[in-house]
């Protein structure tokens, strides 16, 4: 059962990625604000849900949130920085867009640069912890599969609408043959 907050006086935030391991695209973070003692028996991290889990589950979250918002930064930028600051880059700004202030912000993951003015913890597999975490997640993945799936249109080789950018053997096979596309991250191995 995931808990529904790390400190039950503070108002708190949820962070997650999604796209870290893409050989192409934007990573995309999430942050959000769930009301306390907030419930959702199918709420979990993304990755243990199917797609229709996912999108059920969006919907849910953008209702019921007291706030959340969705950051992407642009592969271009994960090659000048890298993958690691493009993550926390995509969730400080997830954070800028909410339109309430957090107090406290939960990270995914087991390193945050600080936020100004706002202390964090962070907690390795906090999306299969903490409610609001598991609702970022969601959230980053499937605004970030959606995108990928538009781009797929437009470079329809690479198969991002079933792999989503991640390095399957199609998408790789893909690369062989065609090249790469202005969206892959060139500093990925292809």
């Amino acid at each position: 059962m995931l808990k529904s907050f790390y400190n039950e006086s503070l108002i708190e935030a949820g962070l997650d990625e999604a796209g870290r391991g893409c050989l192409a695209g934007p990573v995309v973070a999430a942050a959000v604000i769930l009301p306390k003692y907030y419930e959702h028996e199918l709420l979990n991290d993304s990755k243990q849900l199917n797609k229709k889990q996912r999108e059920a589950l969006r919907l849910d979250i953008q209702r019921d949130a007291l706030a959340w918002a969705v950051a992407e930064v642009s592969n271009i930028e994960i090659d000048q920085i890298n993958i690691l600051k493009a993550s926390m880059k995509a969730m400080h700004l997830a954070v800028d867009q909410l339109q309430i202030r957090p107090e406290h912000l939960l990270i995914d993951g087991n390193r945050f640069p600080n936020y100004p003015m706002i202390p964090h913890t962070c907690i390795v597999k906090g999306d299969a912890k903490f409610l609001n975490i598991a609702a970022a997640s969601v959230l980053a993945k499937t605004f970030r599969d959606d995108l990928m799936e538009e781009l797929a249109k437009i470079y329809p080789h690479y198969g991002w609408e079933q792999n989503a950018g991640y390095p399957t053997p199609k998408h790789r096979k893909a690369i062989q043959e065609f090249g790469t596309t202005p969206l892959h991250r060139m500093t990925f191995k292809m």
